[in-house]
């Protein structure tokens, strides 16, 4: 069910369909390439999530991250295969598993652990918290489950009203998939024909609730009836680049919105306070790991897959080092056979797992030492002004000043 690589590009290769269908004569493309670059891109990508939910998942054990924290570890290839298919100008908006997609719209590592740690240098000065960042594009992480859908429509339908040709993924859970309000967007959506994506990331369980308990179907892609789906392996990052630019299109040339089921799984509980372990066995979160997981097999896949023709390599024969380290070491070797350009990839994803962990660790540290916002800042960031009398700590006589630190901007 899984697409392979085409190992030569510009050679047809018979494959599987990866894809299931919901009112679709022809679906998202089966020949799938890639390029070096890109694999190593899209491999970067999904080891820094993990490596940030990491981190994330053993600040909040050490009592720095507080609240509530959703992870997003063996979602990955969800997010990152979704934004490889975006342009510029799209809209995403998401659950409560926010970390990841906020880093991958821009965010930096530090602005996602310090949000997580409530320190001034979060995206959102620490008073977002976990289901709340935003950055340009992204409109969050929200607290309420499936709440976020409606926006994400609304986010269309200010698309199409605007005429910049951008569609918005909304994106929500198996769990969410069963809301009334869910079947209501469905309607406005398409009555409409509003450029929606609706991705249902189904990994099995709503909170403690396995799908085949909660649902009379779980074939989440059909859910629209009058809408089309997409069901895609939602552990293969090429499955979901190839999905979304489907979608992508579909919405672009005004058919209206389209649905994509995501077969994924999280291997930490439902938040960081559910050890996930009384619903499920550790023997099939073990498994998993082992057959599906998104980040190891998309490795395996980079390591024994060729991406040039014996040929082709005979030519870029080079005593020529491609790329070298801080040190002045050599990571890319010479081009001098098929064994070569695979070692030459192992060797290099070695190097980048160490860079990330370095990068995640060092965001990390300053994350935990970060200042708190001042108590000056609490009225900054709202809406209401004059500020309400009827707080805390404060008089009808001596209320609290409203303040600005910036000027509201159009996003």
């Amino acid at each position: 069910m899984i697409p392979n690589f085409v190992k030569h590009i510009g050679t047809k290769a018979t494959q599987r369909n990866p894809f299931k269908l919901h009112k679709l004569e022809s679906g998202p493309s089966t020949q799938v390439s890639v390029n070096r670059d890109d694999a190593l891109h899209y491999y970067k990508q999904m080891y820094t999530i993990r490596r940030m939910e990491t981190a994330a998942g053993n600040m909040y054990k050490e009592k720095i991250v507080r609240g509530f924290c959703h992870l997003y570890s063996g979602q990955e290839a969800c997010a990152v295969g979704i934004k490889a298919a975006l342009r510029p100008y799209d809209d995403v908006i998401t659950a409560y598993r926010a970390h990841g997609w906020a880093h991958l719209m821009g965010v930096s590592h530090l602005g996602v652990l310090a949000e997580l740690t409530g320190r001034q240098s979060g995206c959102a000065r620490g008073k977002g918290g976990s289901m709340h960042m935003y950055t340009s594009h992204f409109y969050g992480g929200n607290g309420i489950v499936g709440a976020q859908v409606p926006l994400g429509v609304g986010l269309a339908f200010a698309s199409k009203y605007m005429g910049t040709d951008g569609v918005s993924v909304a994106l929500y859970g198996d769990g969410a998939a069963n809301q009334g309000q869910i079947f209501e967007v469905y309607n406005i959506a398409k009555l409409l024909d509003l450029p929606c994506i609706f991705v249902c990331e189904n990994n099995g369980y709503g909170m403690g609730t396995s799908v085949d308990r909660a649902a009379a179907s779980t074939t989440y892609y059909t859910r629209g009836d009058y809408i089309p789906g997409i069901w895609v392996d939602g552990m293969d990052v090429l499955a979901m680049r190839e999905a979304t630019r489907y979608a992508v299109n579909h919405c672009s040339t005004g058919k209206g919105p389209i649905i994509l089921e995501a077969f994924t799984y999280r291997y930490s509980g439902h938040s960081m306070s559910d050890p996930g372990t009384s619903y499920r066995t550790r023997e099939e979160v073990q498994e998993v790991r082992q057959t599906r997981d998104p980040i190891t097999s998309f490795k395996d896949k980079i390591i024994s897959t060729e991406l040039a023709t014996a040929e082709e390599l005979k030519l870029k024969v080079s005593a020529k080092c491609h790329r070298r380290g801080a040190q002045g070491q050599c990571l890319v070797p010479p081009l001098r056979s098929s064994r070569s350009v695979l070692s030459a990839t192992a060797e290099e994803l070695k190097t980048l797992e160490a860079d990330i962990r370095k990068e995640v660790d060092e965001a990390t540290k300053k994350a935990k030492a970060d200042k708190e916002i001042g108590l000056d800042e609490l009225t900054t960031d709202i809406y209401a002004d004059p500020i309400e009398a009827d707080i805390r700590g404060t008089t009808p006589w001596n209320r609290l000043p409203h303040k600005s630190l910036n000027l509201a901007v159009n996003l």
